[in-house]
């Protein structure tokens, strides 16, 4: 993560405001911590463990995964594994994993307060995800539940739309604040 710096607010090795963060392979990589949510933080703050990129995976690793992080009410470390297997799966599986890559970062959106990027996403996850299973024949593939999973994700788009339900904090503006952790989708089912 980040080093100790040199009090400029930059990490050690950095030079000047035109300098990058690269990683081992030289691509450019934003080495900020983040928090649970994915937001970075300063240089030098306290975060949380980035989740690996490229990780080849399973289906059922990648679900078993995703499911565990949303559970932690980490979704933007479970949109990474979804990520992962958009990347590395067949291409017929390709729209169902960016689907529920959407799913989970419209559920990060929502529990930053982000009402109109939250609603989107997760509409637009559950309608990919929706067209997947039907086109592929496969509602229920590595026993996942999708039709449990685009409910819930148009009935997360309203209550974010709809305001607070007693059951979420408010965040700027009013707007809802999703508990990621309480809110987490069901994949395999209820």
């Amino acid at each position: 993560m980040g080093g100790s710096g040199d009090g400029s607010g930059m990490p050690e090795g950095r030079a000047g405001a035109a300098a990058r963060d690269r990683d081992a392979e030289g691509r450019a990589r934003n080495a900020r911590p983040r928090d649970g949510l994915g937001r970075p933080l300063p240089y030098g703050a306290e975060g949380v463990e980035r989740q690996p990129e490229g990780v080849v995976r399973t289906p059922e690793e990648s679900v078993a995964e995703a499911q565990a992080l949303l559970d932690a009410g980490k979704p933007f470390h479970a949109h990474e594994v979804f990520e992962d297997a958009w990347k590395s799966g067949p291409d017929e599986e390709r729209a169902l994993w960016r689907g529920l890559a959407q799913l989970a970062v419209g559920l990060t959106h929502a529990a930053r307060g982000n009402v109109t990027g939250g609603a989107r996403l997760l509409r637009r996850g559950a309608g990919a995800v929706q067209e997947w299973a039907a086109a592929s024949g496969r509602p229920e593939p590595y026993g996942m539940d999708l039709a449990g999973v685009v409910s819930w994700a148009r009935d997360l788009a309203e209550v974010v739309e709809a305001g607070a339900d007693g059951s979420d904090g408010i965040g700027v503006g009013g707007a809802v604040v999703v508990d990621a952790r309480a809110r987490a989708p069901r994949l395999y089912g209820t």
